[in-house]
């Protein structure tokens, strides 16, 4: 496959994967702004969420005030954010038009469709903020549906579960780290209702709250939620899972040079297919998570450099 089209499949699915995680955050962090809540600590949450993906210089600069109504304009509908959700769903739409003989037909229409339904979103007042990140999690859905019922299982299919899985480990592995952090105090001493909303809404963000309750069949406790979302390998978004997938799509596109890759890939898939809760905690969660997030990164760059065109992200 040339390289340059695996280049554009490889960043179509990592930002529509990447447009879903965001709806996901700010969802969570939305609907933690609706309990009763400290003005500043409802900053802190979405300040943390910003400082998580990488935006919060850009958005101080246009913002005065972390506020949700000004961190949701700047992540979701901005047109000139790079990171906001509408330029995940354009950059998604620009790249699956580079390579629509590629794409089947309703690969390529769907994509096109949801771009164009984005276009003509605007900021959403009120409770329609929440069907909007509904729509947003639904569409990405949608193209993972149709590109696993449509396509040839070749490269090009290879390059868009890649680009999927990769995406997805570094965003739950941010969510996890950042809400971890902002819930700990209240989670592991108080226990109220309070807790347990925000911990389910953590839970609700990665569509894991259910497979919670089947697993554990208990109280919902800080360390059970790291767990089910980093070592539990039938999670479909925990970390475990998501670098499995990597691995085995990683496998299947091969080549001279991404020996490295794999052998890197193969280390940590094998760390976290060993791992054990304890030892994470030991170390520190936060820690991990850090090197989690450095880990996949360096694997993506890897990826670019073996395999694609370029290595921007």
């Amino acid at each position: 496959m040339l390289s340059r089209t695996a280049d554009h499949l490889y960043w179509m699915s990592r930002y529509i994967e990447r447009a879903e995680n965001l709806a996901r955050m700010l969802e969570v962090n939305y609907r933690m702004s609706l309990l009763p809540h400290d003005a500043q600590i409802v900053e802190r949450g979405w300040a943390a969420t910003l400082t998580i993906i990488g935006l919060l210089d850009a958005f101080r600069q246009r913002y005065q005030a972390v506020t949700p109504a000004n961190a949701i304009a700047f992540m979701a509908f901005d047109r000139d954010n790079p990171g906001s959700i509408y330029s995940c769903l354009r950059q998604a739409r620009e790249n699956a038009r580079a390579v629509r003989g590629t794409l089947t037909s309703e690969t390529w229409e769907m994509l096109n469709s949801t771009w164009l339904e984005m276009r003509v979103a605007g900021v959403r007042p009120g409770s329609e903020i929440a069907n909007f990140f509904e729509w947003v999690k639904d569409r990405s859905h949608l193209a993972r549906g149709v590109v696993q019922g449509t396509m040839l299982c070749d490269e090009a299919w290879h390059f868009i579960w890649l680009g999927t899985y990769l995406e997805r480990a570094d965003s739950t592995s941010r969510i996890l780290d950042v809400k971890y952090h902002l819930l700990l105090p209240h989670g592991e001493q108080a226990g109220g209702s309070a807790d347990y909303y925000q911990w389910s809404a953590l839970l609700h963000s990665v569509s894991a709250f259910e497979i919670y309750r089947r697993v554990y069949r208990d109280l919902i406790t800080p360390r059970r939620v790291a767990e089910l979302l980093v070592l539990r390998d039938d999670m479909p978004r925990s970390l475990r899972s998501c670098v499995s997938r990597a691995y085995t799509h990683l496998m299947a596109i091969r080549n001279a040079q991404s020996g490295e890759t794999e052998r890197r890939a193969g280390e940590l898939q094998a760390s976290l297919h060993f791992g054990r809760i304890e030892d994470i905690f030991a170390l520190g969660l936060h820690e991990y998570l850090v090197q989690f997030v450095g880990r996949i990164r360096d694997l993506g760059e890897r990826v670019a450099r073996d395999f694609l065109v370029s290595a921007t992200d």
